[in-house]
């Protein structure tokens, strides 16, 4: 029973046992992720399979990359307006509705345009899932738990990646490719199902304690008016995390959808050995997520401050990504998978940290609006990074020496550019 009936005088004493049921929404938050990434990286397994029956060379590929992108940014834009008008349970829905959508026309397709045509739908749509994930942290957790809140949902995209290389190729070898995309379906609606029967805002939960909520609520209070997308566009803190976006968030979609074919070509794996390899680099990187997440939250809970606690994580994580320049010349795969698994799991730590940077920074009317800002300031980058890597594999016949130099540096540029564009992380004033 919800106690919130209960007199000032009664409340109970500020705990973080005083409830838990904020850790089933991150369970359900870690679970739309999962199946987000399940959706977004059967592109990039398949790509070896597609490209022998359409002949796609790596700029056609890209190609189709790109108009997922080019959906990505426009849809996060929107979404982030939309889940600050809405709210996460209505935002959230709508958008798996149109992602899953897209993710089954994928089985319907023949050629690049119709392709290109499902990658765009299921662009439009997954780019609510972050946007709506984020508007759910900040009004399920306090802000020393939401980097760690941020660090746990995100890890469902590594446990989706690692999903889709072990799942998708048995499906393939019995069912044939397009049957694949039609099961894989059935997970975005009943993940549906079970958001729309558990999820409602703390203050309106029946299952939240008043205890629980007071914990939720123990930040100074901030502004619940509605905020333009003109004012956050004058801020600062506004671009320092879309800077931050727009230089890690490619090298992600790289790692994506561009690893798959690596260890095809690089290691000569087929559709039945590049499965444990890829889904032992995204296990890696699902420890980062969560260790990236509990780092910096862990400062907090010691007396670091906010500032020191987000910036010291995300240097040692960018220093965990520096290796990962030497991969190609490593002609072991398990060696490989090791440097690229300490790569991925840095960036999802660093990521971790990047998400909390609109909660720290704005009130919470406008955190949707931010994330969707940078996310797609980060597609945006995305969809350079798309045609960059098509162009550099196709003149240099797969030679992936300077994308991974571009890895090995984004990170600490992103480091950089947060620091001088916000250096103590202090709130935006919106006055």
């Amino acid at each position: 029973m919800n106690s919130a009936t209960s007199g000032p005088d009664s409340a109970p004493p500020l705990s973080a046992g005083a409830g838990r049921y904020r850790w089933v929404i991150c369970g359900l938050l870690f679970a739309a992720t999962a199946v987000n990434y399940i959706d977004r990286q059967m592109i990039g397994v398949l790509k070896p399979t597609l490209q022998a029956e359409f002949g796609w060379n790596e700029n056609a590929y890209s190609t189709i990359i790109l108009w997922f992108q080019l959906a990505y940014a426009l849809g996060y834009l929107s979404f982030g307006k939309i889940v600050d008008q809405i709210g996460a349970r209505a935002g959230y829905a709508i958008a798996i509705v149109i992602w899953t959508i897209g993710h089954v026309a994928h089985g319907f397709a023949g050629g690049v345009a119709s392709f290109a045509a499902a990658r765009f739908g299921l662009g439009v749509g997954e780019s609510g899932n972050f946007p709506a994930g984020i508007r759910a942290v900040a009004d399920w957790f306090p802000q020393r738990e939401r980097a760690l809140a941020i660090g746990i949902f995100n890890a469902g995209a590594n446990v989706g990646a690692i999903i889709t290389p072990l799942l998708v190729p048995a499906l393939v070898m019995w069912f044939g490719w397009r049957t694949a995309f039609f099961v894989t379906g059935i997970f975005g609606v009943a993940w549906l199902a079970a958001w729309w029967a558990l999820y409602r805002h703390p203050s309106l939960h029946p299952h939240v304690t008043q205890g629980e909520l007071n914990w939720i609520r123990q930040d100074a209070p901030d502004t619940t008016t509605k905020i333009g997308w003109g004012p956050l566009l004058t801020k600062r803190e506004t671009w320092c995390y879309a800077t931050a976006k727009f230089l890690i968030d490619p090298i992600w979609w790289f790692f994506l959808f561009w690893l798959p074919g690596y260890l095809f070509d690089r290691y000569h794996l087929d559709l039945k050995s590049f499965g444990l390899p890829l889904a032992a680099i995204y296990i890696i990187s699902d420890l980062g997520s969560v260790a990236g997440g509990w780092m910096s939250s862990s400062m907090i809970r010691r007396g670091f401050s906010v500032n020191a606690a987000r910036k010291v994580t995300m240097l040692v994580c960018a220093i965990c990504v520096t290796p990962i320049w030497f991969a190609q010349s490593i002609d072991n795969v398990w060696g490989a998978v090791l440097v690229i698994g300490l790569a991925t799991a840095a960036h999802q730590a660093f990521s971790a940290n990047v998400y909390t940077l609109p909660s720290d920074l704005f009130p919470r009317a406008a955190v949707g609006s931010v994330v969707g800002i940078g996310g797609t300031v980060g597609a945006l980058g995305g969809m350079g990074m798309a045609k960059f890597t098509g162009y550099i594999l196709d003149a240099t016949h797969n030679d992936y020496g300077v994308l991974f130099a571009l890895c090995a540096s984004a990170y600490l540029l992103a480091l950089l550019a947060v620091q001088l564009l916000s250096p103590r992380l202090a709130p935006a004033r919106m006055d």
